[in-house]
């Protein structure tokens, strides 16, 4: 389905890409995507000749009323092509999401024409102009004017090329910082709660290693009081009741029993 008429949900400016076309050196065209509704508008952008072309942001979403600028730029090129005619083309598609949608967010099914969605397509074709042709056609354009106000309206024409330039990547910049911040917050949100809970962890062993100090002190049993030993007082020894044993009469002695030797035998195992 191609968009047509007041139906757009976006709207394309410049309705067609064109790169001054020179060999060993890259060129770039902007596009501005403007959102013509009050609902939050994705887009994606496709080509035939994805190796030929660096497109950014080739996925993003455009708030109400709002625009986005997508930067297309032309790889370095060896070789021209034949008679400086183009066939590639370029891709626009556009559909609703909800509100509050991320471009990280998009389900991988949001351009799939199969889900059920509506999904608006814009085709743009390509044009390669050489540098020559591009100054001759200024140099046109400046003749129409007075000869004594070429200098000024080629002087004003100039400033205007370079303010729109810079609101461009201006605003291309601001877009690619507040895609950064987005996702710095959503690593600091999913890192949280693996901090407290590493936090939380350390105070549990902690606890417990305090708690199984506490209890293995309590078991132990008490420790004996000091006594100072310079006024410590022993009783004196209690008599024995025992009498002392009568002398023995070396004479009367038995001789002590005889030795048996016990013979050691080896055997074998």
């Amino acid at each position: 389905m191609t968009a047509d008429g007041n139906n757009q949900l976006i709207s394309v400016q410049p309705n067609g890409l064109k790169f001054v076309f020179e060999l060993e050196k890259p060129s770039f065209c902007d596009l501005k995507v403007v959102n013509n509704t009050e609902q939050h508008v994705a887009f994606k952008v496709k080509t035939t000749s994805p190796k030929k072309y660096f497109v950014r942001p080739n996925t993003g979403v455009v708030q109400p009323w709002d625009s986005s600028v997508i930067r297309v730029t032309l790889q370095a090129q060896r070789e021209y092509p034949p008679d400086m005619q183009c066939k590639d083309k370029f891709l626009l598609q556009s559909t609703v999401v909800p509100a509050n949608t991320d471009v990280d967010d998009l389900p991988a099914d949001t351009f799939n024409k199969e889900s059920g969605r509506e999904i608006q397509e814009c085709k743009l074709k390509v044009l390669y102009v050489t540098p020559s042709s591009r100054g001759n056609s200024e140099d046109e354009g400046f003749k129409s004017y007075p000869e004594h106000g070429a200098d000024s309206n080629s002087t004003v024409q100039h400033l205007k090329e370079e303010r729109d330039a810079a609101v461009r990547q201006t605003l291309q910049l601001q877009q690619e910082l507040d895609f950064l911040k987005r996702r710095r917050q959503r690593r600091n949100g999913s890192g949280f709660p693996l901090i407290y809970a590493v936090v939380v962890g350390l105070i549990g062993i902690l606890a417990g290693f305090l708690l199984n100090i506490s209890l293995s002190s309590s078991a132990l049993p008490p420790a004996a009081p000091f006594v100072d030993s310079s006024t410590t007082t022993f009783p004196p020894p209690a008599p024995s009741s025992l009498s002392p044993s009568p002398p023995v009469d070396s004479s009367t002695a038995l001789p002590p029993p005889a030795s048996t030797s016990v013979g050691s035998s080896t055997e074998e195992i």
